[in-house]
């Protein structure tokens, strides 16, 4: 009961970036000296978490999981007026491209997938995409983001966070000795940015750490290891909101939400009318 009212504390901290997922939950708890930073005091957790959601004094909702995949059939309709019914909710959620007029196209990628719902809160409101891969990535995906930067007359700038380990260190570095040649072959231009975690934000943020792993034999600079989800979600929202508003003519940004609210509001019109 002790962990359940711990638990119940910390999603109440970040109750407006939930849903978190069950390893930041534990590294919060790690933050308030409620557990140890051990695998042991991270398997109960979990187990408490997974009885405290199936009771119901859990959300749902509140914690992220990442372990399903479904794959839906197409889109289908009760009749014509619920055809129309949708188009209107469409058009209420009419969006122009908000990246467009800047000087560069921003990508926002994490090591970590159970970070994405709550990077997207921060990301979606300036039209950037926001994405997962573990390891060093497939080399098809390394290849389709080489395509995606050709197909702009942009830079495309990929704004990475990892863990503070040799693997989160060199993950950007492998992705850019593919992803800058093959998008160049294209002729299309890249940067990548590595945000997070560093050794400032560790030593900033109190943040728990642990050694290398002894196995792994990547040239490694620091002396401990931490995890991404070790960042608190709040801290992890700023860190990722300043490295946006750094790269954005906020001017243009504004005269595109202008056009696109007049856009949005003469399509409700049209559909009103006909």
């Amino acid at each position: 009961m002790e962990l359940l009212e711990a638990v119940d504390m910390i999603l109440a901290r970040y109750s407006d970036l939930l849903p978190v997922s069950i390893r930041q939950c534990f590294y919060a708890a790690v933050s308030d000296g409620v557990v140890d930073k051990t695998e042991r005091a991270y398997r109960r957790l979990v187990e408490v978490v997974g009885m405290g959601r199936r009771s119901g004094r859990i959300a749902w909702d509140a914690i992220r999981d990442d372990t399903g995949i479904c794959i839906e059939p197409p889109v289908a309709f009760a009749d014509p007026a619920d055809f129309r019914a949708r188009m209107r909710q469409a058009a209420q959620g009419y969006r122009r491209d908000r990246q467009e007029g800047q000087e560069q196209v921003l990508e926002l990628w994490s090591e970590s997938a159970g970070t994405t719902a709550q990077l997207a809160r921060t990301a979606d409101p300036f039209g950037i995409p926001v994405r997962s891969g573990g390891g060093f990535d497939s080399l098809s995906d390394k290849h389709a983001t080489a395509l995606r930067a050709a197909a702009q007359d942009r830079v495309l700038t990929i704004l990475h966070l990892g863990d503070l380990d040799p693997s989160g260190v060199h993950v950007p570095l492998a992705l850019a000795e593919d992803v800058g040649p093959f998008a160049a072959a294209h002729d299309g231009r890249t940067d990548l940015v590595r945000l997070a975690v560093t050794e400032e934000h560790v030593s900033t943020h109190h943040l728990p750490t642990a050694p290398p792993k002894p196995t792994d034999h990547r040239s490694f600079t620091p002396s401990a290891t931490t995890q991404l989800e070790a960042i608190p979600p709040d801290v992890l929202a700023r860190i990722v909101r300043e490295a946006i508003e750094e790269r954005r003519d906020m001017t243009v940004y504004q005269q595109v939400l202008e056009q696109e609210q007049e856009e949005r509001a003469r399509l409700l019109a049209d559909l009103d009318s006909s």
